[in-house]
């Protein structure tokens, strides 16, 4: 099993991402693995150690204020996700490429991180996009059983207790895990509109000029997103060539899947059939290209 080497980045002066890199000599192609809402890198760390034993050089990250990369008290980070966007994800876009020596680059994302690729300015270096749960977080569309359990964190919880606590303390919640306030504020804001983050800042026009080709995953049981929020979200990468695949638990012989069982090492069976097959087909179609050109 390879080691993976610690990485810092320092895309300002005010913010350092951490990445982890696991290398190969001859890598087929660079994977980054992009993480969801307020998921650590670690995480992913099975699934990377595999990706790197398939052939690729692999690189993981934490976006600033999450995971590894918090460098001071919670209530102290300044960042939106539109700053993970714009100014973590192109650093790491960037070094990525920096060491992938033409080789094609993937970002693997699950859920917040294939929702906000539209907006990633450098999105263009990116040769491939394989998105996982990923859809809008409208409240509305979201399963019965989280409707009202979203309408009660956006509506009473949010508003009220970050400005008390300085951020939103997940981890004590139980609801997805600490949050630095201003990523945590503007979420919400997303997720009160039926277009989610499109909608509110405007951006379909800079989402239709992605052409990037797409490989869409999503899951039948998943408790955060139906298809609907699915559809949706994949459907402002309007000129975006597509491939999507909705899998069920009995379609893979599991118990469950969810939002984010694909990820964990328990169900490493499943990661040749879900994952293998995109990442050749990335890898020799970005070859091919290369070659017509």
């Amino acid at each position: 099993m390879s080691t993976p080497q610690r990485i810092q980045l320092q895309p300002t002066a005010e913010r350092t991402i951490i990445t982890y890199c696991w290398d190969t000599p001859t890598p087929k192609g660079v994977v980054i693995m992009a993480p969801a809402m307020a998921v650590p890198q670690a995480f992913y760390q099975h699934l990377c150690q595999w990706l790197n034993e398939q052939g690729y050089r692999v690189i993981s990250f934490d976006y600033y204020g999450i995971g590894a990369s918090v460098d001071r008290p919670l209530k102290q980070i300044n960042t939106t996700v539109f700053d993970w966007a714009t100014i973590d994800a192109p650093a790491v876009i960037e070094y990525a490429q920096q060491s992938a020596a033409g080789r094609p680059l993937i970002w693997l994302a699950h859920s917040i991180s294939g929702q906000i690729f539209g907006l990633i300015p450098n999105n263009h270096l990116i040769d491939h996009l394989i998105t996982v749960a990923t859809g809008t977080g409208y409240w509305r569309h979201t399963t019965p059983s989280l409707k009202l359990k979203s309408a009660f964190l956006w509506f009473f919880v949010t508003p009220w207790l970050i400005p008390c606590v300085g951020y939103f303390p997940g981890r004590k919640l139980g609801i997805i895990g600490d949050v630095p306030a201003g990523a945590m504020q503007q979420w919400r804001r997303w997720c009160l509109h039926p277009h989610y983050l499109v909608g509110v800042e405007n951006r379909y026009e800079q989402y239709a000029q992605v052409r990037t080709p797409i490989t869409a995953i999503s899951f039948s049981d998943d408790e955060m997103l139906t298809q609907r929020n699915v559809t949706i979200m994949h459907d402002f990468y309007v000129n975006a060539p597509q491939q999507r695949h909705l899998y069920t638990p009995a379609q893979l012989d599991v118990p469950r899947l969810g939002h984010f069982g694909i990820f964990k090492k328990s169900n490493a069976q499943l990661w040749f059939t879900l994952f293998a097959e995109p990442l050749a087909t990335a890898v020799t179609q970005v070859e091919n290209n290369r070659k017509l050109n």
